[in-house]
């Protein structure tokens, strides 16, 4: 006897759709009377707004300090190395689903970023640019600890 599949929440699922959409709209309509537009005009601009996504990203979806933010949306601890969703079967399933994958927090990251620099500029480009350096900073961390250990192996290897 086989167990029937959960039937995944695609109510919540579209909720959260509809809550994105209207929010991004929302944020257009207010630019628009504001008479502001996108501050990302260059390559370098997109490639900090990256940056500052991915860091936003990573920061939300698996740091400690954020943990609070994803435990009531989590099984068990939300500190972990692997966090788990529930599994109501509602908005907390896909909830805990979007804030424990950076992919998915990171669209909602790209477009809190975009709408910081259209919508308060210096703040925006302030965050995006302290979060962007910060994920720069994480590459050349991950970077140099990596030539450390290899050099490590080299040194144990020729003596």
């Amino acid at each position: 006897m086989s167990a029937v599949p959960e039937r995944p929440p695609y109510e919540s699922y579209a909720a959260i759709m509809a809550a994105f959409g209207g929010l991004l709209a929302t944020a257009g309509v207010l630019g628009r009377k504001l008479d502001r537009s996108a501050q990302c005009n260059t390559a370098l601009d997109f490639a900090l707004l990256s940056a500052a996504t991915f860091k936003a990203a990573r920061t939300l979806a698996r740091d400690k300090v954020t943990a609070p933010l994803r435990a009531p949306f989590v099984e068990g601890e939300a500190d972990t190395d692997h966090e788990e969703p529930v599994h109501d079967q509602g908005l907390q399933q896909a909830i805990g689903e979007l804030v424990t994958c950076t992919r998915c927090i990171g669209t909602w990251c790209a477009a809190g970023l975009a709408t910081t620099q259209v919508l308060a500029p210096r703040f925006g480009r302030l965050l995006t640019l302290s979060l962007g350096v910060a994920g720069v900073n994480d590459f050349l961390q991950t970077g140099f600890a990596a030539l450390n250990h290899k050099s490590d192996e080299l040194k144990a290897r020729a003596g």
